[in-house]
C-alpha cells in the first residue's frame, strides 16, 4: 500500500476525533496520511459532544467496539496532560423505579460477565454516591473505570505525534468529489492518494449519498465553576431507551463534571429538525429533566448552550471498511469509510482506527470486523448497488 510516487499513502477525510486517531494509527504504520478538513481540527461533531468515555452494551458489537475503545483510551491516558483532561469519572447510572433498577441489575450482571468492574446501589449507596441527587430514587449502578476526556485536544495531539510514517493537515480545505485518482478540492485541485477514507461524519454523505446516515440533533449546556457539586457522570436509566428512539424528540437526565469545576448538563435527541440553532423549548425539557434529578442546578448560572448533529446509522452501528456499493463506479477503488457512531464517536475512536487500519494493511483485526462493515447494508436490501 506504500506509494514511491511521492503521492499521500492515504487521504482522511475529516479531523475529528475518529479521522484523528485513524490518520495517528495509519502513520504508526509507516504510512504517509494527508488528513484534509474543511475547518479545524476537532470541529464538528467531536466540538459539539460531552466526550463521555462509556461501556455501552445494547448489542454485542457495541459492546465489543465500546470496551475495546474504552481499554485503549486507558492505556492512552498516562501520554495525555492537563489540556486533554481525561478524568476517570466513572459513570452513575441511576433509577427511579423497580423496573429501572431491575434493568440496572440485569446489565450490572451482563457486564460483570464481561469482564466489566461495576456493581448495583441501593438507594442509601446513590445517595453516598452523589448527595445533591434528590430523594427516592430507587437505587442503580456505577461503572467506575468509565472516563470523560476533552476530545478537540486530543484530536489535535494525535495528529502531532511523532510517527513511523508521517501525517501532513490540510485545513479549511473542502473535498467536493472523490474521483478515481483521489480526492477533488473545492479550488478544482485534485489529489492523487493510494487510498481515501472518509471519517468526515455527516459530511460524508454529501460525497456518497445513497449511505444509510441520519442527523441526530442535540442540546448541551455548561455552567459557571462549581467545583465539587456532582464527581460522577450521572445519568439515568431512562437515557438507554431514549437514546435509541429513531423518530420525535426526546430528552433525558445526563450530567458531567468538568475538570474546570463546570457541569456539562444533557441530553436532547431530534429527528425533525436540521436548524443547528437552540431551541428554547427543548432546552428548557432538558434542563427541568436535570433539575428533577438535581435540583441544586436550579440554582446555578449557564454561561453556554449549543447544538450538534451525532451521525447515526440506521442500525446503530458505525460503518468501518470498504466503501463496497456505495462508491460509484468512477469513485477511487480503494475507498474506506469511518462513519456513523452517532454519540459514541469519542469512546470508539481509538478501537475503530485499530479496525480500519487492520483492515486497510492486510493485519489481524483486534476484534470480528463484520458487524460494522459497511456492506452489511447492501447484503440486507437496505441499499441497492
Amino acid at each position: 500500500m506504500k506509494r514511491s510516487d511521492g503521492q499521500p499513502d492515504v487521504v482522511v477525510i475529516g479531523a475529528g476525533i475518529v479521522g484523528a486517531a485513524c490518520a495517528y494509527e495509519l502513520a504508526s504504520h509507516g504510512l504517509d496520511v494527508l488528513v484534509i478538513e474543511r475547518a479545524g481540527v476537532g470541529g464538528g461533531v467531536t466540538a459539539a459532544g460531552m466526550g463521555h468515555l462509556v461501556v455501552m452494551d445494547d448489542s454485542p458489537a457495541e459492546f465489543v467496539l465500546s470496551a475495546h475503545s474504552l481499554a485503549l483510551w486507558h492505556a492512552l491516558a498516562p501520554r495525555l496532560d492537563a489540556r486533554h483532561a481525561f478524568v476517570r469519572s466513572g459513570t452513575l447510572w441511576v433509577a427511579t423505579d423497580d423496573e429501572e433498577l431491575a434493568l440496572a441489575q440485569s446489565r450490572q450482571r451482563a457486564l460483570q460477565q464481561q469482564g466489566i468492574d461495576c456493581a448495583t446501589l441501593d438507594a442509601q449507596q446513590v445517595r453516598e454516591a452523589e448527595p445533591a441527587l434528590r430523594h427516592g430514587l430507587c437505587g442503580g449502578m456505577i461503572v467506575p473505570d468509565d472516563a470523560v476526556v476533552y476530545a478537540p485536544a486530543v484530536a489535535a495531539w494525535l495528529l502531532a505525534q511523532p510517527v513511523a510514517g508521517r501525517i501532513v493537515q490540510r485545513l479549511d480545505t473542502e473535498v467536493t468529489g472523490i474521483e478515481r485518482q483521489g480526492v477533488r478540492l473545492a479550488d478544482g485541485g485534485l489529489i492523487a492518494a493510494g487510498a481515501v477514507l472518509l471519517a468526515n461524519g455527516l459530511q460524508a454523505a454529501t460525497l456518497m449519498p445513497a449511505l444509510p446516515l441520519q442527523a441526530k440533533k442535540g442540546h448541551l449546556l455548561i455552567t459557571d465553576r462549581y467545583p465539587g457539586t456532582i464527581r460522577h457522570q450521572i445519568l439515568e436509566l431512562g437515557y438507554i431507551k431514549s437514546a435509541h428512539n429513531q423518530s420525535g424528540t426526546s430528552v433525558a437526565f445526563n450530567v458531567q463534571p468538568r475538570p474546570t469545576g463546570q457541569l456539562l448538563i444533557g441530553s436532547s435527541r431530534q429527528f425533525d429538525s436540521v436548524d443547528s440553532k437552540v431551541e428554547p423549548a427543548i432546552l428548557a425539557r432538558m434542563l427541568q429533566r436535570a433539575v428533577d434529578y438535581l435540583p441544586a442546578l436550579a440554582g446555578l448560572n449557564a454561561i453556554r448552550a449549543w447544538t450538534g448533529f451525532r451521525p447515526a446509522s440506521s442500525d446503530g452501528l458505525p460503518l468501518i471498511g470498504p466503501a463496497a456499493s456505495f462508491a460509484g463506479a468512477a469513485m477511487h477503488p480503494a475507498t474506506w469509510l469511518a462513519v456513523g457512531h452517532e454519540g459514541l464517536g469519542v469512546t470508539t475512536a481509538l478501537g475503530t482506527a485499530k479496525l480500519i487500519a487492520a483492515q486497510m494493511l492486510g493485519l489481524p483485526a483486534p476484534f470480528d470486523a463484520r458487524p460494522y462493515l459497511p456492506a452489511r447494508f447492501v447484503h440486507s436490501g437496505a441499499v441497492h448497488a
